[in-house]
């Protein structure tokens, strides 16, 4: 017969363990071992036996468990025994199993009673058990025989405390009941280990062999000697069962019978016996499985969390839905506009902290790269002086000329308009990069279809390519227009009269002083003598470069004007990641102490021309490549005499006046039209259009096939979901079904400090009793007084009977407020045989516990 409490469990936790294999993890409950601990033939093999509900253990008197035995029970369909010793080997018949523990025993420890502290590991697959441990530990002994060394005891001891020390562990504290329960080495080392009696049960076996007349009702009631746990009763089968091979059924049957047919023990024979004990233990199992449950039970409502978003999109996904397919598309299509639209338009969430992208980087080529562009191709003193001189003296031709040219003016400015040409093409390249690199972040959620994601990237970069064309056009048109008519009725020009008189200083007037144009990391180049490089934080203003040591601002490091500064860029070195561009003073003068220029570097060439752009602004213009050597320039280019200096000078004033009106214009209008031909116009597309693309490119079965990634990804989250809520309803299917017991409220327990013995519950002999038996066969052996507890409260049945030689009163007299473990009289003629029920006779004022002396044996007067 098996354990049926066990029985019961098994399921639930076998399916608790499924549905955390199904989702890829092992739930360890980690089980508590159970260690029968007691003297030699106590019964601790026959408890562990019953609890398993197999027959397997070698029996016998004497000591028989002579190595600990490790039996690890694991759940399995089939069922069989192996030994850690006997690899490979299975037992399927137990007899064997038993043949084998005694033959392994012999092996290490011999025949003659030796003991040895290598364990036996014994695993037994069953459907009918837990994954537990238990242990069957040699019983404690005091007195050496056969080959057994001569410090057993100890031996012993050190070999349970491996076991019963782990916190882990329940100890079945056995005694037999036909010993004095007081003397129970099982239930002191019990105590050592489990101060608190948290982990340990008492279990009194044998009770069928107590003497006549005698029985243990106030020990299993728990009133005399108390447990936190209490005891529990249980009847093995005799030497004589085992042999005549009666098996566990039977004997459970015959344990039943004798509890309730025995008049001391039928009033609580539902807690007693073999199955209450299987009930009790599998009730600390119970408990420490519903301990462990919150913990398991947090962990998965976690990960179900976190795959809540993930797993959305799938919650409602129908493989065999025919219109599975069309809703995806439509859907997969309106988000890619909605999330291209948000990327060009900016938005409030998922916003990227890494870096720009999209509509930021579009916004940073209009106002920070274009404008450079331009006023990099326009800005050549030297250049522009040369070709406004040529201008004047070709219009004059063979004449000297009195007047300064009108023709020459619109020479100059035409020449000029055209050179923008170039930098507005470049802008329209670098935007339309930008475009198609936020289409292919915005197709990364089409992974899921491949086909569809290629064939949107290609449509999409189609159009937008030719939208390229028309841009291109519209923008080389307006400054065709520009070089239509030269408008010298502007209101911002500055005309003839104005510009004879204008200060060169006046047109180099700066921004508003000190107005902080950009702040932000920079690393500053030295030479590797004076420190080499080294990051500071830079602040731009409109009249200085200054850094500090960090962006506190409170450590400034330099400050450097701004007057005669000129940026030029630098080759990047061999090893160097950086991308670096120099400032130097045009006047060959020292720029920050012995340096003539200094190098600064940025992480990305994007941050160079941010930060050019930024001293455009602050009036440090970029350094322009000679591309005539001047050594071979005309001599006659610079020898002008004052006239002519004076018209050119006139002329460079308005030439210099209309191209600032003409860029104006050109870095409002260009990034107009680019918006609106290009950017808007590709949204829209998106919108209305790219869906009668993608119909008419193909099948849309074939466009709507899923990778294999993506389907095996979306099958396994969704296995994964369904598994987590699965595990979490098993969880609450154990926490309903099953219930914790508390721990009992602790007991007395100070008895176990004591060495005093522990009378036997006897009632009045009857007269046919013989007179010459020993009145205690297992009675107590005197010592000192044990003081009694509350808790202790022995019955009147307690008392001996009647000694009629003896003066005093009668035993009959003697009521329950009498203190039952009093010290017996000092009665030289019987020694030691005298019932624990008989007080004292003390002198008045004497102490009420003075210790009693134990006089050598004398012959009786009374025999």
């Amino acid at each position: 017969m098996g354990n049926r409490g066990m029985e019961d469990l098994i399921p639930l936790i076998n399916k608790l363990q499924d549905a955390f294999s199904s989702i890829g993890q092992s739930v360890n409950l980690d089980l508590p071992q159970i260690a029968v601990v007691g003297g030699q033939s106590a019964g601790k093999s026959s408890v562990l036996e019953n609890f398993v509900g197999r027959d397997f253990l070698p029996r016998g008197s004497g000591i028989v468990t002579r190595r600990p035995l490790i039996l690890q029970l694991v759940n399995n369909i089939a069922e069989h025994a192996e030994f850690l010793h006997c690899k490979g080997k299975k037992f399927v018949d137990f007899e064997e199993v038993r043949a084998e523990i005694e033959a392994e025993t012999d092996r290490i420890t011999g025949s003659n009673k030796g003991i040895s502290p290598i364990p036996i590991n014994l695993r037994v697959y069953s459907p009918n058990v837990l994954n537990l441990t238990l242990i069957d530990l040699p019983g404690m002994t005091k007195v050496a025989v056969g080959d057994q060394p001569a410090d057993i005891e100890h031996q012993i001891r050190d070999m349970l405390m491996q076991f019963i020390t782990k916190e882990s562990c329940l100890i079945l504290a056995v005694t037999p009941a036909n010993m004095d329960l007081a003397n129970s080495d099982a239930l002191k080392i019990a105590k050592e280990v489990d101060p608190q009696g948290l982990r340990t049960i008492g279990v009194i076996t044998k009770l069928d062999l107590m003497d006549e007349g005698t029985d243990a009702k106030d020990i299993l009631e728990n009133k005399l000697l108390p447990l936190r746990r209490g005891y529990i009763g249980v009847v093995n089968r005799s030497q004589k069962d085992i042999d005549g091979k009666k098996d566990i059924r039977a004997a459970l049957a015959a344990e039943r019978k004798f509890f309730l047919s025995h008049p001391a023990y039928r009033h609580m024979a539902d807690r007693m016996g073999t199955p209450h004990l299987q009930k009790t233990l599998n009730q600390q199992l119970t408990n420490h499985i519903r301990d462990t449950l919150p913990g398991l039970r947090s962990k998965l409502q976690s990960q179900l969390l976190s795959l809540e978003k993930e797993v959305e999109e799938y919650k409602n996904f129908r493989p065999d839905d025919p219109t599975r397919k069309t809703k995806a598309l439509l859907q997969m299509v309106q988000q890619f506009g909605v999330d291209f639209e948000k990327c060009i338009e900016g938005s409030g969430d998922q916003v990227d902290t890494n870096e720009l992208s999209g509509g930021a980087r579009i916004n940073r080529l209009f106002h920070e790269r274009f404008p450079f562009e331009l006023v990099k191709i326009v800005f050549d003193e030297k250049e522009l002086r040369r070709e406004i001189s040529h201008a004047i003296k070709n219009v004059h031709g063979v004449r000297t000329g009195l007047f300064t040219p009108d023709l020459a003016f619109e020479a100059i400015v035409k020449k000029q308009i055209v050179k923008l040409k170039t930098p507005c093409l470049k802008c329209i390249d670098l935007v339309i990069q930008e475009l198609i690199n936020t289409v292919r972040q915005c197709t990364s959620k089409l992974n899921s279809y491949p086909r569809l994601r290629e064939e949107t990237e290609r449509i999409v970069t189609t159009h937008v390519r030719e939208r390229e064309g028309k841009t291109k056009d519209q923008v080389l048109l307006l400054i065709d227009i520009e070089l239509s008519y030269i408008n010298t009725n502007h209101e911002d020009f500055i005309g003839f009269a104005n510009a004879q008189q204008r200060n060169i200083a006046a047109n180099k007037k700066r921004a508003v002083p000190n107005q902080v144009i950009r702040k932000g990391w920079l690393t500053l180049n030295i030479s590797i003598m004076k420190g080499g490089s080294k990051e500071y934080w830079f602040v731009l203003t409109a009249e200085s470069l200054s850094w500090y040591k960090d962006e506190e601002e409170k450590e400034k490091k330099y400050m450097l004007p701004l007057d005669n500064l000129k940026l030029r860029d630098v080759e990047k070195g061999f090893m160097s990641t950086k991308h670096i561009f120099a400032i130097f003073n045009i006047e060959q003068r020292n720029v920050y102490k012995d340096h003539r220029q200094i190098e600064l570097a940025c992480d990305s060439q994007e941050d160079v021309d941010s930060w050019k752009a930024s001293f455009l602004r602050a009036g440090v213009y970029p350094e322009k490549d000679q591309v005539e050597n001047e050594e071979t320039a005309p001599t006659d280019t610079f020898s002008m005499d004052p006239q002519l200096e004076r018209q050119v000078e006139t002329i460079r004033n308005l030439v210099d006046s209309y191209i600032g009106i003409i860029n104006k214009s050109i870095r409002d209008l260009v990034p107009k039209t680019i918006m609106h031909l290009m950017i808007n116009n590709a949204k829209d597309f998106i919108h209305s259009e790219l869906l009668a693309y993608l119909y008419s490119s193909g099948d849309q079965n074939s466009l709507m096939e899923e990778s294999a990634d993506q389907a095996q990804r979306r099958d396994e989250m969704l296995r994964m979901y369904h598994a987590l809520k699965e595990a979490l309803h098993i969880i609450g299917d154990i926490t309903t079904n099953t219930i914790s017991t508390p721990v009992p409220p602790p007991v007395s327990d100070n008895w176990l400090q004591d060495s005093s013995p522990t009378p036997q519950r006897r009632p009045p002999p009857s007269s046919s009793q013989p007179p010459n038996r020993p009145p205690a066969v297992r009675g107590p052996t005197p010592g000192p007084p044990m003081n009694a507890t509350p808790a202790f409260n022995p019955s009147p049945a307690f008392g001996a009977p009647p000694i009629p030689s003896r003066p005093g009163p009668p035993a009959g007299a003697f009521n329950s407020s009498q203190d039952p473990f009093s010290a017996p009289p000092q009665i030289p003629s019987r020694p030691a045989r005298v019932p624990p029920g008989v007080p004292s006779r003390r002198p008045p004022g004497a102490p009420s516990h003075r210790p009693t002396i134990i006089r050598p044996a004398e012959p009786s007067l009374l025999d």
